[in-house]
């Protein structure tokens, strides 16, 4: 172990004994590389759902100063218009000073002696950044040649994006057919099977199980090797040789029920995540355009050649006579690990994509809810009185709403902005869930902030004359974090059920995009009969995934109170601090 000073910053700590860093991000960059296209891949997905956005981020800009100028004409719509740019210019500038700018801007320009507060002056300087760069965007040729600029990177990352990955299924193909006999010639086998088309001629069913396997091996070794990250910080880097973050981690590696709850998130990240590899069909074949791509079988003695969409509809699973079950070949040779849909479509295709939809909502509403609830319960905690109040009827008022009648009008009224085509309504119901989530994380966390801001390492802070912010930041949210962390695994929990349930009702998520609650629907008149894997296997996920996340928040809530497992008030004191 190296010599490791407390006052010396991770970055000088990296610099002074730089092995133990150098061969962990070695090791990173290997398991990256046989990937690194799959990556290039995802960006573009992401930058396609993010321009919708921010085109309607735009519109909404527009519609509001149109507004503001045919209700107050144009002294009152220039005023008002002022006046929301001001809001929105003073939200950006708290985040990006609380976030993205972790030094004084006061300091390093040496004004610090000017006779305003510093808190007040950094916020005018980063809000004038922000507003001249917002003027520039708008109305300066900037703009145009910034889009052009993510243009020019984005067919960048399509070219690299095109190349082959370990997990694609052009390395492990399972769709093929055997070849009639007298036809080997013309439809060559593997060296393993008598199957064409196929990874070494194996049979699809194979095939498709080494490359489902091969990709939870992957992940699973990106998951050992980040702890192993963490082990070569705690050894070499971290200043301290205990935390309470280390028996966090103690009493977590004994909690039998988080470790299941642990290993079933796992699972279901890595199937949003490598969805595409996972399914034995893509999903532009199975779900989009089914019609515009073929496939070859044998049927007596000759090799045929049929679109999806053709063959969708003769491998419905309807009950009775029609049926592809669990683990069965349809009459064109295609394999589908938990049979079809009733209309013919592979479920488990379906399942691994609807997993990114749920996965999608879930986090960005988690990420958003508890971003702006641990904000507020920082700020109510430290300020109190006035402040707190106000959090407190606003919170109330957004609870006593009933969520069903909220999520509808929402969602009418959103129904034709650009926002609704991300994921055919996916981000407005990421918007919603923020809407109305963010006051139960606010009061999950409200106790745990108030706690720790009576503590007496606060008042002397105050009495420092520590800025809030920095206080907030320091001293105050590491001990919330946990807490954190164990309602927001419940509340994705939570929103993967409602999400599931809305398409159940039919208020979710518009066809074709993937949805596990509008599978559960359409199967319902089925299982009772030989169908029933179209509505049991995905309700059947549905509860194992929340239950999954339950039982991981419920290790984490375990790990941080020691009370809970009858330790002593000064370990739960110690532990709560996080570390």
């Amino acid at each position: 172990m190296s010599e490791r000073n407390e006052d010396s910053t991770f970055r000088e700590r990296v610099l002074a004994h730089p092995e133990p860093a150098m061969i962990w991000l070695a090791g990173a960059f290997l398991l990256f590389l046989p990937q690194a296209s799959a990556f290039f891949e995802t960006l573009i997905l992401w930058g396609d759902m993010v321009n919708p956005f921010t085109t309607g981020s735009l519109e909404i800009m527009s519609w509001y100063v149109d507004t503001m100028y045919s209700t107050g004409g144009t002294v009152g719509g220039t005023i008002l218009t002022a006046i929301g740019a001001f809001v929105a210019i003073a939200v950006v500038t708290v985040l990006i000073k609380a976030f993205f700018i972790p030094f004084s801007i006061v300091e390093s320009l040496g004004v610090e002696d000017w006779p305003i507060s510093t808190d007040l002056l950094e916020r005018v300087i980063v809000g004038s950044i922000v507003a001249v760069a917002g003027l520039l965007l708008v109305f300066s040729p900037l703009g145009s040649a910034l889009q052009s600029l993510f243009a020019i990177v984005a067919d960048v990352g399509t070219v690299f994006a095109d190349r082959w990955t370990l997990l694609s299924r052009e390395v492990i193909p399972n769709q093929g057919f055997a070849p009639p006999s007298g036809a080997t010639d013309q439809y060559s086998t593997g060296p393993l099977g008598p199957y064409h088309g196929t990874f070494l001629g194996l049979e699809p069913a194979v095939a498709w199980a080494i490359r489902v396997v091969l990709v939870y091996v992957y992940a699973f070794v990106w998951i050992a090797w980040a702890w192993f990250g963490y082990k070569t910080f705690r050894r070499h880097y971290r200043y301290a040789d205990w935390t309470p973050r280390d028996d966090m981690i103690d009493r977590f590696s004994t909690h039998r029920w988080g470790q299941f709850g642990f290993v079933v998130v796992a699972m279901f990240l890595v199937m949003a995540i490598f969805a595409p590899p996972l399914g034995p069909v893509t999903a532009q074949e199975n779900i989009h355009e089914p019609y515009s791509y073929s496939v070859n079988y044998t049927e007596d003695g000759e090799v045929l050649n049929i679109t999806h969409g053709s063959a969708n509809s003769g491998s419905t699973s309807q009950g009775g006579d029609r049926n592809v079950g669990i683990l069965q070949y349809d009459d064109f040779g295609r394999f589908h690990p938990i049979g079809t849909t009733t209309g013919g479509k592979d479920l488990w295709t379906f399942m691994t994509m609807g997993s990114r939809v749920s996965l999608f909502i879930g986090l960005l509403s988690v990420v958003g809810s508890g971003f702006i609830g641990a904000a507020l319960a920082l700020v109510t905690a430290y300020y109190k009185g006035l402040t707190d109040l106000i959090v407190v009827v606003t919170s109330d008022g957004i609870q006593a709403m009933p969520a069903l009648l909220v999520l509808i009008l929402l969602g009418t009224v959103l129904a034709d902005h650009p926002i609704s085509n991300v994921y055919n309504g996916a981000l407005v119901f990421v918007l919603i869930f923020v809407a109305i989530g963010w006051a139960g994380m606010w009061r999950a966390l409200r106790g745990p902030a108030l706690q720790v801001s009576e503590q007496e390492w606060i008042d002397a802070a105050r009495s420092y004359g520590q800025r809030p912010t920095t206080t907030m930041k320091k001293h105050m949210a590491p001990y919330i974090l946990g807490y954190l962390l164990v309602y927001g695994s419940l509340r994705l929990g939570g929103i993967i059920i409602s999400v599931a349930a809305l398409s159940f009702l039919g208020l979710g998520i518009e066809p074709p995009v993937p949805e596990w609650g509008r599978m559960v629907n359409s199967g319902q008149p089925y299982v009772s009969g030989p169908s029933w894997h179209i509505a049991t296997v995905p309700g059947l996920m549905v509860v194992l995934v929340v239950t999954g996340f339950n039982a991981f928040g419920d290790g984490i809530r375990d790990a941080i109170d020691p009370q809970s497992e009858g330790a002593s008030g000064d370990e739960a004191a110690a532990a709560g601090g996080g570390g």
